[in-house]
């Protein structure tokens, strides 16, 4: 605690930018510094309100590391700063909503409880609505401080939300319960749980030799009732559109007990299906301190180029949107993004058009595994 308080108001001269996974005492402990070097910096001869300076969390600021023998990427941020100020006009509402969601986790933590960052809206939006006027504010304003505090969300007691769903060649326990056969769990799939903690304890077994990370969950669901899983032994798993941190949690966690199995992604041939490949891959500049523990190895096998140009007809491309060329204009800058995605990217550009995995359809329902197959046995990932 005493070197803690030595630092600066959140020891912002130290250079590792991540944040750490603390029990709840450690976490009140850098809230109370905060608020007491806050009071000290009010109650000094010179009496002043600091700034609160954060770990900025933007594409300047970001890097990526890669793995020299996993060949695995992710993005991590570096110590530049940015600051809230309760001075200056444009972010002293930023400022202020800092400190209310400090006061919350706080109380979150003493109570014993976690919630949600739907149910930490709810209750801002009745205590502070001057303040909270959109779920957008309360999930940046998350971020701002885990990048104050350098501490997880899951440590300041904010669980995620999951949309996401498993099924296939694996078996699940949780700790004093019966072993989940995921083959058995039917279109549906298992539910995946927003409690990283209970994931974090999951025993996991498989028989499996690949990973299928799948977009959508209708595609999901038509791959888990063809039972895809006898034909390529496989585990399927999906977060139902952008990936929540739980899926993306859980995913990582498989790809690290699991370190032989190939993660194959299966995604829309457009720019938003690669912007979520690309989220499980290397994980988002905005959680950028925490991006390395959901981070993964995802290999993009479809749809791809050459499966538009072979297998897709005219009739089945739809115009790309006005959002889709947001999102690619974005992907095209990146630093991050490998030269083969970048020319698909490029391709979709260029075409005008897009294309949804349902397209293989024109094909026959049954022809989507058949596609699987033809795929993996292509990228040579047997």
């Amino acid at each position: 605690m005493g070197e803690f308080c030595r630092s600066t108001i959140f020891f912002s001269d130290q250079h590792l930018c991540y944040a750490d996974i603390l029990p709840p005492s450690q976490v009140r402990a850098r809230i109370e510094v905060a608020v007491l070097n806050f009071l000290k910096a009010l109650s000094s001869n010179s009496p002043s309100i600091s700034d609160l300076a954060l770990i900025s969390r933007n594409s300047n600021n970001s890097r990526v590391s890669r793995g020299l023998l996993t060949g695995d990427s992710w993005i991590f941020l570096s110590h530049s700063f940015c600051t809230r100020s309760l001075t200056r006009e444009n972010s002293a509402k930023s400022f202020i909503r800092v400190w209310k969601i400090m006061e919350m986790c706080y109380q979150i933590l003493v109570q014993e409880k976690r919630v949600t960052q739907r149910e930490l809206y709810y209750k801002l939006l009745c205590d502070s609505p001057d303040y909270f006027t959109s779920q957008l504010q309360v999930n940046r304003t998350i971020q701002d401080l885990v990048a104050l505090l350098r501490c997880s969300r899951y440590s300041l007691g904010i669980m995620a939300s999951s949309r996401g769903a498993i099924a296939g060649r694996l078996l699940l326990q949780e700790p004093d319960k019966e072993v989940v056969d995921c083959s058995t769990c039917g279109s549906s799939g298992y539910a995946i749980s927003g409690d990283l903690e209970l994931l974090e304890k999951l025993t996991m077994e498989t028989d499996a030799r690949y990973i299928i990370m799948v977009e959508k969950h209708a595609i999901f669901q038509r791959l888990a009732e063809d039972r895809v899983f006898n034909r390529i032994p496989c585990i399927l798993i999906t977060a139902k559109g952008f990936p929540d941190i739980a899926t993306r949690f859980l995913l990582h966690r498989m790809c690290q007990m699991f370190p032989n199995l190939p993660v194959l992604g299966l995604v829309d041939w457009n720019p938003a299906g690669l912007a979520i490949l690309c989220t499980f891959k290397f994980g988002s500049i905005g959680m950028g301190l925490e991006a390395y523990r959901y981070a993964c190895n995802v290999k993009w096998l479809g749809l791809r180029k050459d499966d538009i140009n072979q297998l897709i007809p005219e009739e089945c491309l739809v115009p790309l949107k006005p959002r889709d060329l947001q999102i690619a204009k974005s992907l095209m800058s990146s630093e991050i993004l490998q030269d083969s995605y970048k020319e698909e990217v490029a391709a979709m550009v260029q075409s005008g058009r897009r294309a949804e995995i349902e397209a293989l359809y024109c094909h026959g329902y049954d022809y989507l595994v058949k596609f699987l197959a033809t795929k993996i046995v292509q990228a040579n990932y047997l």
